[in-house]
C-alpha cells in the first residue's frame, strides 16, 4: 500500500493531470504525468470496468501495479503526479505488468 502522501485522490488533481499532463502509451498501459511542485510523487491507478467486470480482477491488478511502483520508487524522479490507466485486454500477470511499468517510466524519462 502506498503512503497517504503518495496517493493521488482528489478529483481536481486527476482532472488537472489529464488536462495538462504529458502521456506515454505502451501496449496495454497508459501513463500520464505532470510536475506537482511537491517533494514527493503522487500516484493514481485507474482500472475501469472495461478491463474486467469482476472487481476482484480489477483490485488484483491495482495491487500488482502498486507493488511494481513501490519496488521502483527509488528510481523515479521526485515531484510528479503520475496516473496509470489500464486498458482492456491487459495481461494481469505481475511480471508482465512490472516490465510494462519499467518501460513506461523509461519512455517518459521519469526513471533515472
Amino acid at each position: 500500500m502506498l503512503k497517504k502522501e503518495n496517493r493521488l485522490t482528489k478529483k481536481k488533481d486527476f482532472e488537472l493531470l489529464f488536462k495538462e499532463g504529458k502521456s506515454v502509451k505502451q501496449s496495454f498501459l497508459y501513463l500520464k504525468y505532470k510536475e506537482n511542485n511537491l517533494e514527493v510523487n503522487r500516484f493514481g491507478i485507474i482500472v475501469g470496468k472495461n478491463f474486467s467486470k469482476k472487481a476482484v480482477e480489477r483490485n488484483k491488478t491495482r495491487r500488482r501495479i502498486r507493488e511494481a511502483l513501490r519496488k521502483r520508487a527509488v528510481e523515479i524522479k521526485q515531484g510528479f503526479d503520475i496516473a496509470i490507466v489500464v486498458t482492456p485486454g491487459a495481461d494481469n500477470d505481475y511480471e508482465n505488468l512490472d516490465k510494462e511499468i519499467a518501460g513506461l517510466l523509461e519512455k517518459s524519462k521519469l526513471a533515472g
